[in-house]
């Protein structure tokens, strides 16, 4: 088990429904008015070592032990609530037929090689980020504090002091602008932690 209350909270709306995609990410709290095969929440299936390395070639740099730790124990990225917070994670293929039924995370390489905000010091690696507007969050691997920034300045807008704690504060926060069925509550109102 990677951690138990961040678990839970992934699989909070598993009542709407679970289902796994033919790549095996697991697909959980089915909501329908949002697309016949939309899901809150999805967890891809675990990197191993090898493909941790392989990304981290591609990348140009090492990945932070916290986040190596999620994408090896728990899940190769995420999307929360309808990707309104997504962690990027290794893509394993780049099919886009409709009728692969893959599921694939949001990849590292562009924040961290071709899109990096102003500001942005070598030792920041981008993690993710929000639909809201684009804003990002990274690691800071001086640190290991985890910094939530605009899509393109690096300035640090809010901070956690843990990957963990950040997982499990902006799940609780996030869930608290969704009501049961998952819908969100005011559209209008920002999804951002700043």
């Amino acid at each position: 088990m990677y951690n138990k209350e961040i678990n839970e909270l992934i699989y909070k709306f598993q009542n709407l429904g679970l289902a796994n995609s033919s790549d095996g990410a697991m697909l959980i709290g089915h909501v329908p008015f949002k697309g016949s095969e939309a899901y809150l929440n999805i967890i891809y299936p675990k990197l191993d070592i090898e493909e941790i390395a392989s990304l981290e070639k591609e990348l140009h740099t090492t990945i932070p032990d916290e986040y190596k730790h999620f994408l090896m124990n728990y899940s190769n990225g995420t999307n929360i609530l309808s990707s309104t917070l997504s962690l990027y994670g290794l893509r394993r293929q780049l099919t886009r037929d409709p009728k692969a039924n893959s599921r694939q995370p949001f990849s590292p390489i562009s924040a961290n090689l071709y899109e990096r905000p102003d500001n942005a010091k070598d030792s920041f690696f981008f993690i993710g980020s929000y639909q809201w507007d684009g804003s990002r969050m990274y690691i800071d691997k001086e640190t290991n504090i985890v910094h939530c920034c605009e899509r393109w300045d690096a300035t640090s807008k809010v901070q956690w002091d843990s990957f963990e704690e950040m997982l499990l504060s902006e799940l609780k926060r996030l869930y608290t602008l969704f009501d049961d069925e998952g819908r969100e509550i005011d559209e209008d109102v920002s999804t951002l932690p700043y």
